[in-house]
């Protein structure tokens, strides 16, 4: 039996080691990468020269050494390959592109209000940012998205995207068509938790949920350091929870179920600062109550109480490590709010995670989904063979 396959499979998985060395740790030399993924420095530099030859290494400086000459920095080549990511909201799509490297590279923006078709809008605002970033639309490698509402597992298509009514069932096909290039979709509240995941309060953290407080619900659930999206895509989807017994700002008991969407979202929390006599919209009071603002406390207390009711049945069931509060509410929050929503979970249930507010800055939807792409355009790049 030939050796010849394991050989190239054993090549293969070096070489795919070694690129992903270098994008986590940036340029090497080739001793130290030979260190890093178990080579012998003749074998390092063989897996190199491959490398260079595909057009996915070069040099990129020297490291000064002892005795002898400098030591060449390999890393990977930014032109390898290029990927956009979209965040498509109802008031806004939002694009970033960015090179293989994931350095990103220009954004670009467009009111969704200027088209009725989704794929046309798409595509003037991808045109516009490649544009920004001095690169054609056909060097683009893969194209992700993250919108509201549910995605299909079987079709990969939105359903149920109340604030995206042009965003029909056979859009992603139109959008596969009109760009030929590998296209994904997903849940904007899955790809928040993903960013978090990759560079924010949940990284290294197997269990984990991030509770999305904002113009509406929504939960990502990280089981095992892989994304939960469920059977049929509605994982997460805690707007719906039901929550029994729940009472007013001042306390008296509710003979009805409220949905924990009715409770906690920003129209709630603008209802429900009115009734604790402050002024302002619930956001602009729960960073007053952060800021030390006595008469704003109850308020406070009343929102993290109303978050608890919902994520003390999620944590009694998933019994995560962490919950990451995100979204407008959620940020605002801070640290202040994450504290009393943690000792408010632990006065309901048994299982009482790490409550922490989100560590990504700017649009953590965008940055989940512009990390989705590079996955994809770097098993596509990394894999194919020159």
């Amino acid at each position: 039996m030939s050796k010849a396959p394991k050989t190239h499979l054993i090549r293969d998985t070096n070489d795919r080691a070694a690129l992903d060395l270098m994008l986590a740790n940036g340029p090497v030399t080739k001793t130290r990468l030979g260190e890093l993924v178990g080579l012998s420095k003749v074998t390092a530099g063989q897996l190199l020269t491959r490398l260079g030859e595909r057009g996915l290494v070069e040099v990129v400086g020297s490291q000064q050494g002892g005795r002898g000459p400098n030591a060449a920095l390999y890393g990977v080549v930014p032109s390898a390959g290029y990927v956009a990511a979209l965040h498509i909201g109802p008031d806004r799509i939002t694009a970033s592109v960015a090179d293989i490297t994931g350095n990103e590279l220009a954004t670009g923006a467009l009111d969704p209000r200027e088209s009725s078709d989704p794929v046309e809008a798409v595509r003037a605002t991808v045109a516009g940012a490649t544009r920004s970033a001095g690169i054609t639309m056909s060097q683009l490698r893969c194209l992700s998205i993250g919108t509201p509402g549910m995605i299909d597992p079987r079709t990969g298509d939105i359903r149920f995207a109340n604030d995206l009514p042009d965003w029909r069932a056979g859009v992603l096909e139109e959008l596969r068509r009109s760009f030929q290039r590998p296209i994904m979709i997903e849940n904007d509240v899955n790809l928040a938790g993903l960013a978090e995941q990759s560079a924010g309060a949940s990284h290294g953290v197997k269990d984990s949920v991030l509770a999305w407080i904002d113009r509406g619900l929504g939960l990502a659930v990280i089981v095992d350091g892989r994304l939960h999206r469920g059977a049929g895509g509605g994982a997460g989807e805690i707007g719906y929870l039901a929550i029994p017994g729940a009472s007013t700002p001042h306390g008296s008991d509710s003979p009805q179920h409220a949905a924990f969407q009715s409770l906690v979202s920003v129209e709630a929390m603008d209802t429900l600062a009115r009734a604790f006599g402050l002024r302002g919209s619930g956001v602009d009071c729960v960073k007053t109550a952060v800021e030390g603002d006595p008469d704003a406390e109850p308020f406070l207390d009343e929102l993290a109480r109303r978050l608890a009711l919902g994520l003390a049945g999620i944590c009694v069931v998933l019994d995560p490590e962490l919950c990451v509060l995100a979204g407008e509410i959620g940020q605002a929050g801070g640290a202040v709010l994450a504290n009393r929503v943690q000792k408010a979970i632990a006065s309901l249930g048994p299982n009482v995670p790490t409550v922490v507010a989100s560590r990504i800055s700017g649009d953590p939807v965008l940055r989940g989904a512009l990390q989705m792409g590079l996955d994809t355009a770097r098993d596509e790049v990394f894999s194919s063979q020159g």
